[in-house]
């Protein structure tokens, strides 16, 4: 398949299976005086092109990641001690790392806690490097690796993974929209999003949620790719799909299981292991994978399309299942492993009932009980707090949460003010609601199966909130994290509509080569001032994002919403 055809099957939401059908109808390519090129020659040019392209996009990436490290890493240390939670998370941590659990050092005891260990260990891991300091225990621990401030260490880990979750980003809208222009878009936005930034720099759970859930959802990107290659290659060996049974599909070897569909699995079983949360995306991801083998199946001329994909794909969707859970299990092996976790034993508790010291099973009833307990904590928490907002706020900055603030030191001016407020670029948040409606109009004139994955996935991140605010459950913007990236695959979208239109497929004549040229022009000038205009309000609030110590004027300036961001 060439690249360019690949890419027109891409903006018309063909499938892959259908662009490999039109490669055979067109014929062999042509040179420009006619005639033809030898079929070696074609695979070598070919082959040459797709390296170059790699080369370049590599190289792209490479740019736009480089800038959100810079951003996240440069000044991570300051301000000093814990900000918000961090002096919940950043303790836990290093009660797992020292002692495998989360431990009380102050009354000497396990911790009680509401949320799954993978979070904190990555966070932990941070202070095994670098180090970690306590004011209130006096613990202070030298790094394994070197020794830096303490704030380096408990917040080293959320920069990776903002840093992590932009290249991510990048290659995946890279091989969503078939341009490296618009992936790298797409993580430069993610990038200077200063929601994403405030978490990727703050030792929090939400970051490392956001990193697998969008890790997740970028392995089924690759498994859809790969079983359309699957099942162009079996047409072109000349499989006859209107065939019963076995006969009518691919063969199937070890080679041509879908892996990146089990490592999806994995992933999301990592989401969960970091927050609850991440369980909203494994029925919109099944989902997902369902669709996709139903619309390659038809697009190949399976006869009963639905039924065949679930009897084919059901094990396997059941399979990445079992892998979810036993990843998850596995993320609480300190606690299952050792003997001083809250609930661990039931001869500590002697009055809490539901718990067994039975050898074997008796850690899997007891981590169930603590699971039951907590969950309990999560339908009660109704408490008000200063910083709750509702999830139709959230979506227009209705009520950001402030990190950390400070009126003193000296900036030159008779009032100043240092503060570190979890605030969306307003700009790019601000083009999500318009966005989300565009991507709906458009997805439904294309019949675009990427508009439906942004869509759900958004879905998936927002909508179960929604549900909860009807029990008045205390909530806060920063739940919102795990959809941001599909809400900027969203803008991007609508941004690559704008650039490069493409007609639903069969509905209307491909537009002519001089006005592609031209609109493309005007399109890409409109999405390039954009993304500038992002950046410079980007710039515009850094100072707040980094709790960067200004006066009380300059401050006030950027609280743009004075009722609702003060």
């Amino acid at each position: 398949m060439t690249s360019a055809s690949t890419a027109q099957s891409a903006n018309a939401g063909g499938s892959a299976v259908e662009a490999s059908a039109a490669d055979r109808a067109a014929g062999p390519a042509t040179s420009g005086g006619g005639g033809r090129i030898p079929a070696v020659v074609r695979r070598r040019l070919d082959t040459l092109d797709a390296r170059l392209d790699r080369g370049r996009a590599w190289l792209a990436t490479g740019v736009v990641v480089a800038i959100a490290a810079i951003l996240r890493f440069v000044g991570l240390s300051g301000p000093n001690g814990k900000i918000f939670d961090e002096i919940y998370y950043a303790r836990d941590a290093y009660g797992l790392i020292d002692r495998g659990v989360e431990w009380n050092y102050k009354d000497n005891g396990p911790s009680y806690v509401v949320h799954p260990p993978l979070g904190k260990w990555l966070i932990g891991l941070g202070e095994w490097a670098f180090g970690y300091q306590d004011a209130e225990t006096r613990i202070s621990v030298p790094g394994h690796l070197m020794t830096t401030a303490p704030e380096f260490g408990w917040r080293f880990a959320a920069a990776v993974a903002g840093t992590l979750s932009v290249l991510l980003l990048v290659r995946i809208g890279r091989r969503m929209f078939r341009s490296t222009t618009l992936g790298c878009a797409a993580g430069l936005l993610l990038a200077l999003d200063g929601f994403h930034f405030v978490l990727s720099r703050t030792a929090l759970l939400d970051i490392f949620l956001l990193l697998f859930v969008l890790a997740a959802f970028g392995a089924l990107v690759l498994d859809r790719d790969g079983r359309r290659r699957r099942w162009a290659r079996a047409l072109e060996a000349g499989l006859d799909p209107s065939l019963p049974g076995r006969a009518g599909r691919p063969p199937s070897t070890w080679r041509d299981w879908p892996w990146w569909r089990l490592a999806a699995g994995v992933l999301l079983g990592c989401a969960c292991a970091v927050k609850w949360s991440g369980l909203y995306f494994v029925p919109a991801f099944a989902l997902l994978v369902l669709l996709w083998e139903v619309g390659v199946r038809r697009s190949a001329g399976v006869r009963r399309p639905w039924r065949d994909a679930l009897l084919d794909e059901l094990p396997w969707l059941l399979a990445a299942g079992v892998l979810m859970v036993v990843t998850y299990v596995l993320t609480w092996s300190g606690w299952l492993l050792g003997d001083e976790g809250y609930y661990r034993l039931a001869s500590r508790y002697p009055n809490t009932p539901g718990l067994s010291d039975t050898p074997v099973i008796g850690p899997l009833i007891n981590l169930w009980e603590y699971h039951k307990a907590a969950y309990g904590f999560h339908t009660q928490l109704d408490d008000p707090h200063k910083y709750q907002s509702w999830p139709w706020q959230w979506l227009l900055l209705g009520r950001p949460v402030a990190f950390y603030w400070s009126g003193d030191g000296n900036c030159g001016a008779p009032s100043c003010a240092s503060e570190i407020l979890l605030l969306g670029t307003p700009l790019l948040w601000w083009s999500f609601l318009p966005a989300l409606v565009a991507t709906v109009w458009l997805g439904l004139a294309r019949r675009d199966w990427r508009a439906g994955a942004i869509l759900l996935s958004v879905a998936a991140g927002l909508l179960p909130w929604f549900w909860f605010a009807l029990d008045g459950r205390t909530m806060f913007s920063f739940y919102a994290a795990p959809a941001v990236p599909f809400l900027v695959l969203a803008v991007v979208y609508v941004l690559g509509a704008i650039i490069s239109p493409a007609p639903a497929p069969g509905t209307a004549a491909p537009p002519s080569a001089e006005d592609t040229s031209d609109r493309r022009l005007v399109g890409s000038i409109v999405a390039g001032a954009y993304v500038l205009l992002v950046a410079l309000c980007f710039g515009y609030f850094y100072p707040i994002f980094v709790g960067r110590l200004m006066a009380y004027a300059d401050w006030s300036a950027r609280m743009w919403l004075d009722g609702r961001w003060i």
